[in-house]
């Protein structure tokens, strides 16, 4: 018979059905909440002496849950964001215990009580112009791989995708127009949630992944690494690293950031932005499932607020003392 009041039936049926089954989330977010309860629960085994299987629900107290969460950031060095999220990933196997165990409704309640650390907001990191060229630049199509490589970090700057979108384009996917500037191509980009959204495409990058295609089977995946295999997300941020530190050599501005894919897709807003792309434009662009997701680069781009600073700029008038009228003065000395 099952020991209900154990944690570790509730956990398996929260990560093997729930996630899965009602809330549909994607595989990675499933993985995220793995990884915070393989963290999780070593601490409250070390906190109660007890084995991780002899744990049982109330001995994930909220007490301990704060003693953990202070322990990621002391002693993991974790950041702020990722404590909230490891905090995100406990309040929904609380609120799963407590949708479907009654007894333990006021445990539940004490655990999504919890509040999550109120964090600095940082500045977006993105990529001037200049600076972006030079990325691209910096994977000339000299071979086959560099060829491959140009195509993936234009497809990137083009359609602003995370690393593991791009990872799991297809060649279904593609629509590519078959009369080049006269019909419109475009692909099909599975985003968070297995949300889709379709970006449209500029003629260079399709002429580019034209060439990656030809020949190939449409069930296969568009990038594909040396042993023609689908390219992973991991093995997408390592190219985007090679080719940043390469592009350093010619614009050391690069060298004072960190790029990464996903400040490819932050500069992509940032210049869709600039380009006069209304927000809710570049939300649907992004699949940004909030406006305000999306508000952060109007926040953050110094050219926009430069140039709104210019338009409302008051010319400075001489101003005239009282002293330089002359026949205000005389009028009073003769008072």
């Amino acid at each position: 018979m099952i020991n209900h009041s154990l944690i570790g039936p509730w956990i398996r049926r929260f990560l093997m059905e729930y996630l899965i089954s009602v809330k549909n989330l994607s595989y990675n977010t499933q993985r995220s909440y793995r990884d915070t309860l393989c963290l999780l629960l070593p601490f409250i085994a070390s906190q109660t002496r007890k084995n991780i299987d002899q744990l049982l629900i109330e001995d994930v107290s909220r007490e301990h849950v704060l003693l953990f969460l202070l322990d990621l950031e002391k002693t993991r060095h974790s950041s702020i964001t990722t404590r909230n999220q490891r905090l995100g990933a406990i309040h929904s196997l609380a609120q799963f215990i407590g949708l479907y165990s009654p007894e333990h409704i006021q445990w539940s309640g004490q655990i999504m009580a919890i509040p999550f650390k109120r964090a600095p907001h940082a500045l977006i990191p993105y990529l001037e112009k200049m600076e972006m060229d030079a990325l691209l630049g910096a994977a000339e199509c000299t071979s086959p791989q560099k060829q491959r490589d140009h195509a993936l970090l234009l497809f990137l700057y083009n359609t602003g995708v995370r690393a593991d979108e791009a990872a799991q384009v297809t060649i279904a996917d593609l629509n590519l127009a078959h009369v080049p500037g006269r019909n419109y191509s475009s692909v099909v980009i599975r985003g968070k949630g297995n949300k889709l959204r379709s970006c449209p495409l500029w003629s260079q990058t399709v002429k580019e992944i034209r060439l990656l295609i030809e020949g190939r089977d449409v069930k296969e995946h568009v990038f594909l690494n040396r042993c023609k295999q689908p390219i992973t997300r991991f093995g997408i941020y390592t190219l985007v690293e090679r080719y940043a530190l390469k592009a350093s050599e010619r614009v050391p501005s690069l060298k004072l950031k960190r790029v990464s894919p996903h400040t490819i897709r932050h500069t992509t807003a940032t210049h869709l932005l600039r380009s006069g792309v209304d927000i809710n434009t570049i939300r649907a662009w992004l699949g940004h499932v909030s406006i305000n997701t999306t508000n952060i680069y109007a926040e953050t781009d110094l050219e926009m607020k430069a140039r709104a600073l210019a338009f409302c700029d008051i010319e400075s008038k001489p101003v005239k003392r009282w002293h330089d009228n002359v026949n205000l003065v005389q009028f009073l000395r003769t008072l």
